[in-house]
C-alpha cells in the first residue's frame, strides 16, 4: 500500500481551518463516548487553529509524516492492521460536528495519505479558558496550591523521590483507573482544604477532566481545577491569567519532591521550605503547611 503523493496538505489544513473558524467550540462528550469510540474516520478529525503544526510559518514536519507513513505500512504488512499497538490521537469533541485533534496532526497526516478511513484515538474532555474564568469567580479562597499531577500526585515507581503508593482501588475501579496516588496524597490535600486552599493539578499530559476528578473522589478527596496538556496549550494559567490570578490568590504554594514554595502573588515575594521527608513525605509537607497556618494566626 503506496501514500497517496498527491494529497495537498497545506491546502487542506488551511481549508480546514478557514471552515471552522467561528463556528467551532469544544463540547463535553458523554462517558459512553469516551469509553466506546476507540476510532474515528479520518475526515470527522479536524485541525487545532493552535498547534504549530497549523502554523504556516512553522508548519508540518514532512519528515515525520514520512516516518509514521513507513511505521503503519510496516505495522500493515507484519500485522495486517495499520495501526495495532499505535499510539492513538488525543482529540476532543466539537460543535457543531466532528472532533478536535488535540495531539496526533503528524500521525494524522500520515493516515490521511495512505487513504485510511480510520484512525486510533482516545477522546478527552479539557478544561477551557471559560471554565477555569469561572472557577477562579466563584472560589471562596484566596489562596491556592499547585502541583505537578504526574511527577508529584501520581505515583510513579521510576521517580526515586517516591517510595510508597496509596491502596490500590478495588476491582472495577482498578482497571478504569491506571494512575495510582502517591502514599500520602488524600491526606494531604485534606489538610489544604482544611487551610482554605484551592488546589490546583497540572500535567503536560492530556487527561480528561473528568476522568481526574472521579479518580481523586475514589479517594475522597476534591481538586479546584485540573489543566492539562501544558506543552501546547495557549490558555496555561501561567501566564495568559497571571494578572488574574494575582487579584484572586494573596497566596500561592507550590509543592515538589524537594521543597514548598511560599510565593506572595502581588509582590512576587516567596519563601522556600525545604522538605525533610525521612519521616515520610505527605506528614512533612502537611507539617510545613500547618506551621504556616499558626503563623498566619499570630
Amino acid at each position: 500500500m503506496e501514500a497517496d503523493e498527491s494529497f495537498d496538505l497545506t491546502k487542506y489544513v488551511a481549508d480546514d481551518i478557514a471552515k471552522y473558524s467561528g463556528i467551532s467550540m469544544p463540547v463535553k462528550a458523554g462517558l459512553l463516548q469516551r469509553l466506546l469510540i476507540k476510532k474515528l474516520p479520518c475526515k470527522k478529525l479536524h485541525m487545532n487553529p493552535d498547534d504549530e503544526f497549523t502554523h504556516p510559518e512553522v508548519g508540518p514536519s514532512y519528515r515525520v509524516i514520512s516516518e509514521y507513513t513507513q511505521k503503519f505500512v510496516h505495522n500493515y504488512e507484519v500485522t495486517g492492521n495499520y495501526f495495532f499497538q499505535q499510539e492513538p490521537l488525543i482529540v476532543e469533541k466539537l460543535y457543531p460536528d466532528g472532533y478536535r485533534i488535540l495531539n496526533g496532526h503528524h500521525r494524522w497526516a500520515a493516515a490521511f495519505k495512505l487513504k485510511k478511513k480510520k484512525i486510533n484515538i482516545n477522546i478527552v474532555n479539557m478544561t477551557h479558558e471559560a471554565e477555569i474564568k469561572e472557577i477562579i469567580r466563584n472560589s471562596k479562597h484566596d489562596k491556592r496550591v499547585t502541583m505537578d499531577l504526574d511527577e508529584i500526585v501520581f505515583f510513579d515507581e521510576k521517580n526515586t523521590a517516591q517510595d510508597k503508593a496509596e491502596k490500590a482501588l478495588g476491582f472495577p475501579f482498578n482497571r478504569i483507573y491506571k494512575e495510582r496516588l502517591r502514599l500520602g496524597i488524600p491526606a494531604l490535600f485534606r489538610c489544604l482544604e482544611r487551610n482554605g486552599y484551592d488546589i490546583w493539578v497540572f500535567s503536560a499530559k492530556y487527561y480528561s477532566n473528568d476522568y481526574i476528578k472521579a479518580l481523586f473522589r475514589k479517594y475522597h478527596v476534591n481538586v479546584t481545577g485540573i489543566v492539562t496538556g501544558t506543552e501546547k496549550r495557549k490558555d496555561k494559567v501561567k501566564g495568559k491569567y497571571d494578572n488574574l490570578l494575582k487579584e484572586k490568590y494573596k497566596h500561592t504554594l507550590h509543592i515538589d519532591n524537594d521543597l514548598v514554595l511560599q510565593i506572595d502573588t502581588a509582590s512576587g515575594d516567596f519563601h522556600e521550605h525545604n522538605i525533610d521527608a525521612s519521616s515520610g513525605w505527605s506528614k512533612a509537607v502537611i507539617d510545613i503547611i500547618e506551621e504556616m497556618a499558626k503563623s498566619e494566626e499570630q
